[in-house]
C-alpha cells in the first residue's frame, strides 16, 4: 500500500524574513516581483509559504546580495531564478553552470586587462610609431566613437597634444598606447573612477601594483560601485555563484 503523501508544511512571512535575514517587507516584494513563486492564501486571507518558497528566496538572496555585478552576469543569475520559480530545477542547474562560465569569463578579461596594464606600465609597448592621427583616424584605429574619446578626455583619463595653429587634438604613439589600455580597461568592466585612479597613480610617478590601486578605492571615494572594486567583485561572484549550484542541488535532493 502506497503511503499517502503528507501535506507540505506551512510557513508564515515572518518565518520566511526570519530565515533569509530580511524584514518581512522584503519578502513581499520578492513575491511581487516573481522571484518566488505565486504563494497561495488562507482563507483567513494569510499567506501560506512552503519549503519551495524558502528555498527560491534563499537563491534569490544569494545571487542578489552582493554589489551590482553588471548587467550581463546580473541576467544571467535573473535567469537562474526564473527557473526555479518555475519548477524547473534541473533547467536551474544548466542554467547555474552558465552564469559560472559566464563570470569565469568576465573575470578572465579583468585579470587580462590588468595584466596588459602592469606590463604597459613598465614600459613594455603596446602601439607601434603610427603618425599623429586626427581624432575620427584615432576613433577608427581604436573601434571607438569620437564622443567615447572625448568623455574619456573630459574625465580626465588622457590630456591630448593639440595642433597650435588650428587646436585639432593630435593622437601619436604614446596617446595611442593609453588609449588602448583604457578602451580594455573599461571593456573589461572597470569604471572610469577605478581607471582614472590608476592612471593618477602612474602619472605621477608609481608604476608598481597598479592591479591592487585599480580595485581599491581611496579613502575619499564615499560612494563606489562595484565597477569600482572590479577584481574584488568578480572573485566574490566567482565563489557565489558554486554555492547557488550547491543550493539547487540541495533544492534536488528534496
Amino acid at each position: 500500500m502506497t503511503k499517502p503523501i503528507p501535506p507540505p508544511t506551512i510557513l508564515r512571512t515572518s518565518q520566511l524574513a526570519r530565515a533569509a535575514g530580511i524584514h518581512p517587507n522584503t519578502v513581499r516584494l520578492y513575491e511581487q516581483w516573481g522571484l518566488i513563486p505565486p504563494v497561495e492564501r488562507s482563507a483567513a486571507g494569510y499567506r501560506c509559504f512552503t519549503q519551495r518558497h524558502l528555498d527560491c528566496l534563499l537563491l534569490a538572496r544569494l545571487i542578489y546580495r552582493s554589489p551590482y555585478p553588471g548587467r550581463v552576469i546580473r541576467t544571467a543569475g535573473y535567469q537562474v531564478i526564473q527557473k526555479a520559480v518555475c519548477g524547473d530545477l534541473g533547467g536551474a542547474l544548466e542554467q547555474a553552470y552558465q552564469y559560472q562560465a559566464q563570470v569565469e569569463s568576465e573575470r578572465a578579461q579583468a585579470q587580462a586587462a590588468a595584466a596588459l596594464l602592469e606590463r604597459w606600465a613598465q614600459g613594455a609597448p603596446v602601439e607601434g610609431g603610427n603618425p599623429r592621427l586626427f581624432i575620427g583616424e584615432a576613433a577608427k584605429l581604436l573601434g571607438v566613437s569620437v564622443d567615447m574619446l572625448r568623455n574619456w578626455e573630459r574625465n580626465g583619463l588622457i590630456e591630448t597634444p593639440r595642433n597650435p595653429y588650428n587646436q585639432y587634438r593630435r593622437y601619436g604613439a604614446e596617446e595611442i598606447g593609453r588609449l588602448r589600455v583604457i578602451r580594455m580597461l573599461s571593456h573589461a568592466g572597470y569604471s572610469l573612477m577605478a581607471i582614472l585612479r590608476m592612471l593618477l597613480q602612474l602619472d605621477a610617478g608609481r608604476t608598481e601594483h597598479l592591479s591592487d590601486v585599480l580595485d581599491t578605492p581611496r579613502p575619499d571615494e564615499d560612494v563606489f560601485s562595484a565597477s569600482d572594486r572590479w577584481l574584488t567583485t568578480l572573485a566574490e561572484q566567482s565563489e557565489r555563484s558554486s554555492q547557488i549550484i550547491c543550493h539547487l542541488e540541495m533544492m534536488l535532493s528534496r
